[in-house]
C-alpha cells in the first residue's frame, strides 16, 4: 500500500528543545475499535485473523484506546502483533475512562504515565507510536496534559503525540507546548463540519489528520437500511441515523451508489477514496469485522478520483443535504452549521 505522512516537517519543542520528525504510514489503516466493542458479538480469533490479514495487505495503521473493551482491545491487537511488530504503527489512547463508575474522563497530569504504562504492557510493545489524548478533560488544561505526555516521548515510551477531538484553541494551546503528530476526528461524506475549522487548524500546527468513521458508521458502505441500521449501539443513539434524518440520508447514499456503480467500485471505497482525495496529510482508519470488506477498503487506497469525479460527487452529494446531528462521547462540536 501507498504511504503517507502525518506530521508536514520536523518540529522543534518550544519547551524542552526536543525534535519531532513526521511520522510515515500506510494511506489507510484500522480502526480496531469494533472488535471489542460498539457493533455487536465478536470472536477473539477471528479478530486476530481479521488484524493479523490487514498488516499482510499492508495495513500499517492500527488504531485503539484503553477504552476499548475496558483494555481488551490493545490486548488483542498485541496478542495479533507477536512477532509481526516490525513497520507496524501502533496508535493508541488515554483519557476516557471505562470502570465501575461508567464512562468518564481522566486526563490528569499525575495519571498519564501509569495509564502509558498499562497500555505499553498490554500491547506487549517497548514503546507506542502514537499515544492521543482521547478526549479533552474540561477540568484540566490541555496543555498540562500534554506536558506529561511529552515526558514519555523523552523517556522513550512514545514517539509521536496526538489529539482527538478538539478544537482549534485546544491544538494551538497543546503545540505550544509539544509538537501535534496527529488529529484524530470523526470526518466523511456523511460528517463534514470539521472542514470549517480543525481541519484548517491541523495543518497549520503541522499535524497530519486521522478520520475515524470514515464511512459513516456503516451508512456510506450503502448496506444500511431501516431495517438494520440500529444493530449497532453507535447508531442507536445518533440522530442521524432515524427518521426523516435517515430517509434524507439514504437518498444521499443512493447517489453515493449511483456515481460509485458508474466507477465499477463500492459505495465504500467511493468515500474512503474521496476522503483521500482531500490532501495528503490523511489517513482514515475504518474499521470492519469482516474479511472482504477489509480488502474493499484496502482496495481503496489505489483509487484516484480525477477532478471531474470529485466535482460530480459535490454536485451529487451538497454536504447540506445531509442530514441530523451527530452523538459522541465528549466531543467539542456535535450540531450540523450551515457554511
Amino acid at each position: 500500500m501507498k504511504q503517507r505522512q502525518l506530521g508536514t516537517s520536523t518540529q522543534t519543542s518550544p519547551v524542552d528543545g526536543s525534535s519531532t520528525d513526521p511520522l510515515t504510514t500506510s494511506a489507510i489503516g484500522l480502526g480496531c475499535m469494533g472488535l471489542s466493542q460498539g457493533y455487536g458479538a465478536t470472536d477473539d480469533l477471528e479478530s486476530i485473523r481479521l488484524i493479523q490479514r490487514a498488516v499482510d495487505l499492508g495495513v500499517k495503521m492500527l488504531d485503539t484506546a484503553i477504552s476499548y473493551g475496558q483494555g481488551h482491545n490493545e490486548t488483542l491487537i498485541g496478542e495479533a502483533l507477536a512477532g509481526r511488530r516490525e513497520g507496524v504503527t501502533v496508535a493508541t489512547k488515554f483519557g476516557i475512562i471505562r470502570d465501575e463508575r461508567g464512562v468518564h474522563l481522566d486526563a490528569r497530569p499525575e495519571h498519564v504515565s501509569g495509564y502509558c504504562d498499562a497500555s505499553l504492557q498490554r500491547l506487549g510493545v517497548e514503546a507506542i507510536d502514537l499515544y492521543y489524548l482521547h478526549r479533552v478533560d474540561p477540568q484540566v488544561p490541555v496543555a498540562d496534559t500534554v506536558g506529561a505526555m511529552s515526558e514519555l516521548v523523552q523517556a522513550g515510551k512514545v514517539r509521536h503525540l496526538g489529539l482527538s477531538e478538539v478544537t482549534a484553541d485546544q491544538l494551538a494551546q497543546a503545540t505550544a507546548v509539544h509538537q501535534i503528530t496527529a488529529v484524530q476526528l470523526e470526518w466523511s461524506l456523511l460528517w463534514r463540519q470539521p472542514e470549517a475549522d480543525i481541519v484548517p487548524a491541523a495543518r497549520r500546527h503541522g499535524a497530519g489528520l486521522v478520520p475515524y468513521s470514515p464511512l459513516g458508521r456503516g451508512l456510506l458502505t450503502a448496506t444500511l437500511d431501516h431495517t438494520n441500521v440500529d444493530t449497532s449501539d453507535f447508531r442507536r443513539s445518533d440522530a442521524r441515523f432515524h427518521g426523516t434524518h435517515l430517509q434524507d440520508n439514504l437518498r444521499q447514499v443512493a447517489a453515493l451508489r449511483e456515481i460509485a456503480d458508474s466507477l465499477h467500485i463500492t459505495a465504500g471505497q467511493l468515500a474512503l477514496a474521496w476522503l483521500l482525495a482531500q490532501g495528503p496529510d490523511i489517513v482514515p482508519i475504518p474499521g470492519t469485522r469482516h474479511l472482504d470488506r477489509l480488502a474493499d477498503n484496502v482496495a481503496a487506497a489505489d483509487i484516484r478520483l480525477d477532478p471531474a469525479d470529485l466535482h460530480r460527487l459535490e454536485e451529487a452529494l451538497s454536504h447540506l443535504a445531509w442530514a441530523g446531528d451527530r452523538h459522541s462521547f465528549a466531543v467539542p462540536v456535535t450540531t450540523r452549521t450551515p457554511s
